[in-house]
């Protein structure tokens, strides 16, 4: 199985690589998702440590149990050889309706046939009102006209 583009990655690639993983996030399909990863890939994600493809769609599963109405956006931060740094903000609401951004860094390494290796992820939450959202698209990809990170001042 192949995932292009491929390393090492140019300014293009990894802001199409970076695109495409907001893409598949924004689904919120697990399986889906996890088809990105190497069957052994390492995650780190806050402090849950995960090692292969199956571990990695289970934890997307009960993650996406709990964080409802899921909209994320994607910006390269830096990018050398086979590795992609990106920061990324997310917005959900919990069950009882309390919205949350959750904003974070993630350095991600990839393999020659351009699956992910390694997903070290550091994210903090910051509970919010509804009216202070910024992601306000249809649940889904987000549109080409939305803005990203820089453009919406995070």
């Amino acid at each position: 199985m192949t995932r292009p583009p491929f390393p090492p990655f140019t300014a293009e690639t990894a802001a199409q690589k970076a695109r495409m993983a907001e893409d598949a996030w924004n689904t919120r399909e697990p399986d889906r998702v996890a088809l990105a990863y190497s069957v052994d890939s390492i995650w780190r994600n806050r402090s849950e440590f995960l090692q292969g493809r199956d571990a990695i769609e289970a934890f997307l599963k009960r993650k996406w149990l709990h964080e409802l109405d899921y909209r994320l956006i994607k910006e390269v931060w830096a990018f050398q050889g086979n590795r992609i740094a990106v920061r990324f903000a997310y917005e959900w609401h919990d069950h009882g309706g309390q919205w949350y951004r959750s904003y974070g860094n993630e350095n991600w390494e990839f393999n020659e046939s351009g699956l992910m290796l390694r997903r070290i992820a550091s994210i903090n939450d910051l509970a919010l009102a509804e009216q202070d959202r910024l992601f306000h698209w249809p649940l889904g990809r987000r549109p080409d006209d939305h803005p990203g990170l820089s453009a919406l001042g995070l």
